[in-house]
């Protein structure tokens, strides 16, 4: 029997046995749909995190005082672990780290919240001193209007694109003043909004401005000191070596050290690894309804084998092979999951597409809306799988046909 003659007759097989073979592929079907669903929000997840990490800059390394030993690499877990230890940061601890192989630029930064006056509006913000040689460049967030901060500059600051629009109930623009503490600030400059919502409710300003209307930081300390990679470093190296500079300078051992170096870098990859096997043990179990319709089309190809005994009694009285009957319910096995597949391809991208447009949120992705990302590589594996998962669960009842001997099979009512 020719391939193209085994493939015309499951054909005909299939259509003949209708309903039931449409009720066996819409279990290979909705366990497709689920596997397709779920890793395009995988997918689509991770897209949105690298998209926002790639806004705090993945070149960047930030050094601040206290260390927890529950904490690595910027992960803080409530409950247990080390004490906290405290310490200061200092600009000879900022010289230090200047001369480290990787290192671009290095910013002591003063920071903390402060009570804002406009007009006759009071608010609590996030003000951060910074040197105006410097955070241009350590900074990935861009000007919508004005100027950055320039040397030279005292009392005047760059805003955030929340802090100019939606805070007050007047707009900041360029050349208002606002007080803080007792010192008066001229607005020189507005941020565009920013994946980071900490760039966006912040206020800038030189670092000596800060120091006057934030006391509780010492003349010669820094709140955080923030350290741009050249483009060719190893951050992860470059981080390495920062803490050993540092443990210099504070006279510490590592498991004494009261700072912590976090990297954006090592952050990404680590979050991106967990959404990744999140990502991979939903889909497993959404693979488990694919073993229910893999048992689906197992009990349909075993009845199939006894309501065809005589067909397949006939075949072989005719001379079809023992290989050529276990191939032609592997055919119909694979078709009917090679269909299943194309069908829940086709509804988990569907579900996949409606999710954004249904503006579904993700939870600790700033409010955003969820967003997917089907792929052809996603859809061909997941109609080569469906294929793959109906053969094999023919492979007995093929097995069976082909074992049936013709006297017997003809004998067969």
């Amino acid at each position: 029997m020719r391939l193209e003659d085994s493939l015309e007759l499951s054909i005909s097989n299939l259509s003949n046995r209708g309903l039931r073979s449409w009720l066996t592929v819409l279990g290979i079907a909705i366990g497709i749909a689920a596997v397709v669903a779920i890793l395009s929000i995988g997918a689509g997840m991770e897209a949105n995190l690298s998209s926002r990490l790639s806004g705090f800059g993945t070149d960047v390394v930030t050094i601040t005082p206290g260390y927890s030993g529950s904490s690595q690499q910027g992960f803080r877990f409530g409950g247990g672990g080390g004490a906290v230890k405290s310490g200061n940061l200092t600009e000879v601890d900022e010289a230090f780290l200047r001369p480290v192989l990787g290192v671009k630029y290095v910013e002591g930064r003063v920071s903390g919240r402060r009570d804002v006056i406009y007009v006759d509006e009071r608010i609590t913000a996030s003000v951060t001193g910074v040197n105006p040689q410097i955070w241009r460049y350590t900074t990935t967030a861009e000007l919508a209007a004005g100027r950055y901060l320039s040397p030279g500059d005292t009392f005047v600051v760059v805003v955030g694109d929340r802090i100019a629009t939606k805070t007050f109930k007047r707009p900041l623009t360029l050349g208002r003043q606002l007080r803080i503490g007792n010192q008066t600030f001229t607005v020189v400059g507005i941020l565009k909004p920013s994946t980071t919502s900490s760039d966006d409710n912040a206020i800038f300003t030189p670092r000596d401005a800060a120091r006057k209307v934030m006391t509780e930081v010492g003349q010669r300390e820094y709140s955080s000191i923030v350290v741009k990679t050249t483009p060719d470093a190893n951050v992860s190296r470059v981080s390495e070596e920062l803490e050993k500079r540092i443990l210099i300078t504070h006279h510490v051992t590592s498991d004494k050290k009261d700072f912590t170096v976090n990297s954006m870098q090592a952050t990404a990859a680590r979050l991106t690894d967990i959404m990744q096997s999140t990502t991979i043990f939903l889909g497993a179990i959404a693979a488990v309804s694919l073993l229910v319709g893999g048992i689906g089309i197992a009990n349909t190809m075993y009845m199939s084998v006894l309501e065809r005994t005589r067909q397949i009694g006939i075949l072989k009285a005719l001379g079809t092979t023992n290989r050529e009957v276990m191939r032609l319910y592997l055919i119909e096995s694979g078709l009917m999951g090679l269909v299943g597949g194309i069908l829940g391809a086709s509804l988990g991208a569907m579900i996949s597409s409606l999710i954004p447009r249904l503006g579904v949120s993700v939870m600790g992705m700033g409010g955003g809306s969820m967003t997917t990302v089907i792929t052809p590589k996603l859809i061909v594996l997941s109609l080569i799988f469906s294929m793959i998962v109906g053969m094999f669960s023919g492979v007995y009842p093929a097995k069976m046909a082909a074992d049936l001997q013709p006297v017997e099979a003809l004998r067969y009512e």
